[in-house]
């Protein structure tokens, strides 16, 4: 996550003046977000379950009695990241999806637990509130990296991990200790207009015009939320990358790492490193895609994960 971050810093310099030119004087009151309440960004099945003292929002789809699968999204974005896997899966499989803490619907948390080990505790949380006993976990970026140290403790819970450009190794010096958030992130994150928006998203994917145009539309809407783009700085300044190897090492569950090698976030040797320290883990590799596979190209990479869920 942090190369996203300094990214961003390198996206916001070549977006600001194309954008100034597009909007005209852009800042935190040149658009407003009115629409954001508005039934578009609420599904029928969407509900609200409380997380510890967080109103999450979480989408549930699929026959009740089937296996679940949970899918955790990445830094900056929402559930609506895994809407082309989300829609081919909920024909045989519970899919359960939310915003979590800081991001989308769910919205700021008042005590502001966002540092990694809080985010997993969301998610035991939820799988808890939600009566979840056993689940497939998938996540992307930061939702990789919370699905796999969910499973570190919680393996009797985990039948598999799916693993989209997951964090994990150290990037960009990020260690045990956080890095200093730039101010063009931090400025990116609570007012930058959607034209940078859209610059910084499409730098997520292999081929920007793989991109779907409404998706940074949303993005946008979604991080311009009351106190969700302060959130997410909040996030990046506790954000850290401890050696992963040991914790790894311990993730008994069946793995599934997929990833871009065109992944302009997460260096794509990293998957190699994930592959050797984990007990059970394969990995594909996309010559074509970015960092987020599962949004690029839907279907590509559904055909993989359906036969390692057909596997295990």
């Amino acid at each position: 996550m942090s190369r996203f971050v300094w990214l961003l810093a390198i996206v916001l310099i070549v977006a600001a003046g194309a954008a100034w030119l597009l909007l005209g004087r852009a800042g935190p009151d040149a658009e407003p977000v009115a629409a954001i309440e508005s039934p578009y960004w609420w599904d029928a099945a969407d509900q609200l379950v409380d997380v510890d003292g967080v109103t999450a929002r979480v989408r549930i789809e699929g026959p009740d009695d089937a296996p679940a699968i949970v899918l955790v999204h990445g830094f900056s974005h929402s559930l609506e990241s895994w809407d082309g896997w989300a829609a081919d899966l909920s024909a045989d499989y519970r899919v359960i999806r939310m915003d979590l803490p800081g991001h989308g619907l769910t919205g700021p948390d008042p005590q502001a637990r966002y540092s990694v080990p809080q985010t997993v505790d969301f998610l035991a949380g939820l799988m808890d509130a939600l009566e979840i006993d056993q689940a497939y976990l998938a996540g992307n970026s930061l939702g990789g990296l919370v699905a796999w140290r969910y499973a570190v403790d919680h393996a009797d819970r985990v039948q598999g991990l799916v693993l989209v450009s997951p964090g994990g190794f150290s990037i960009n010096g990020v260690t045990e200790d956080p890095v200093p958030v730039p101010i063009g992130v931090s400025f990116f994150l609570t007012q930058a207009p959607e034209a940078m928006v859209a610059a910084a998203t499409g730098a997520l994917y292999g081929d920007s015009t793989r991109m779907d145009p409404s998706v940074p539309t949303r993005v946008h809407a979604l991080m311009r939320r009351d106190g969700v783009g302060e959130a997410m700085v909040e996030r990046l300044e506790v954000f850290t990358l401890p050696d992963p190897e040991a914790d790894l090492a311990r993730v008994t569950a069946p793995t599934l790492i997929l990833w871009g090698e065109r992944d302009a976030m997460v260096p794509v040797d990293h998957a190699a490193q994930f592959e050797a320290a984990m007990p059970d883990a394969q990995v594909i590799l996309y010559p074509d895609l970015g960092h987020v596979a599962q949004e690029e190209d839907p279907a590509r990479t559904l055909a993989d994960v359906r036969s390692f869920l057909s596997e295990n």
